[in-house]
């Protein structure tokens, strides 16, 4: 299949999208199934996986009701609350690894002190995730990546996902902090990356495929395609690109490789880590 392998569904208020701001006007409104819809048909992509932007139960309730009314859904990376509810958090998981669209959960620990990560409530809670084979998708920002490794370190069953690449920087060419701690987390074999969110970490959003190609390569050359999937972040992409830009710029980036290493980045990363059915 041909997936996106992340994206994002809403309905605006400025209280519960707070994140958006003023700045990022093009995408205070609301995003529903019907809209991603057509940018998946002209793209021949086979449907997404919608992740989380709301750290609540009712997001991860309200998107799992859109997958089951919107058949373009074809996984679910919702939030629970990690290390806030003790042992209650297996009973949670339960309930949602029960529902087959659901894969697997999001904290946003960019947002969070580097001491976080080594909570024990919160790494009790993802040892939990991995005994249900659920994913965690990792969002951190690129200084972040050494406190992630010690994190990934503590959960090697666990399939994990780096979101966007771990938010580098991108102006000129890529960091060498960056690259060097991009390819320590690689050599984690129970790690996958997403090569999403690029756009909007262009400064001012001026991108272009020609700036952009060097952070696909080293994550390319970090993780191999089997590893690496291709993800929209559609609708905040469009801050910066419109879907069918973004998605012809990875295309190209592809086209070098075999088949079978384009067709695995393209979506049968996304379907083999997230275990969707085809």
């Amino acid at each position: 299949m041909r997936i996106d392998a992340h994206q994002h569904f809403w309905r605006y208020t400025a209280a519960e999208y707070g994140w958006i701001d003023e700045g990022m006007g093009a995408i205070r409104r609301d995003f529903l199934p019907p809209d991603l819809a057509p940018a998946l048909a002209a793209a021949q992509l086979d449907g997404s996986v919608a992740v989380q932007a709301r750290q609540s139960l009712a997001e991860t309730d309200w998107l799992l009701a859109l997958g089951e009314s919107f058949s373009l859904i074809q996984g679910i990376v919702g939030w629970v609350p990690l290390a806030a509810e003790g042992h209650a958090i297996g009973r949670i998981l339960d309930r949602y690894a029960s529902q087959r669209r659901f894969k697997g959960v999001r904290h946003v620990l960019q947002a969070e002190p580097d001491a976080y990560f080594a909570d024990p409530g919160f790494n009790d809670a993802l040892q939990e995730v991995a005994r249900r084979g659920l994913t965690y998708d990792l969002l951190v920002l690129a200084r972040q990546l050494p406190a992630s490794l010690s994190l990934v370190d503590r959960h090697p069953t666990l399939r994990i996902v780096l979101d966007h690449l771990a938010k580098p920087v991108v102006q000129g060419p890529p960091p060498r902090e960056w690259r060097r701690d991009l390819r320590e987390l690689a050599r984690r074999p129970n790690v996958a990356c997403k090569f999403s969110g690029v756009v909007t970490e262009v400064p001012g959003g001026r991108w272009s495929a020609d700036l952009v190609r060097p952070y696909f390569e080293v994550a390319l050359e970090a993780f191999g395609p089997d590893r690496l999937m291709f993800g929209s972040d559609w609708p905040v992409c469009l801050v910066a690109a419109d879907y069918a830009g973004w998605l012809a710029a990875v295309e190209r980036f592809v086209q070098p490789l075999a088949p079978d290493e384009r067709n695995a980045l393209m979506g049968g990363t996304a379907t083999s880590v997230y275990r969707l059915a085809p």
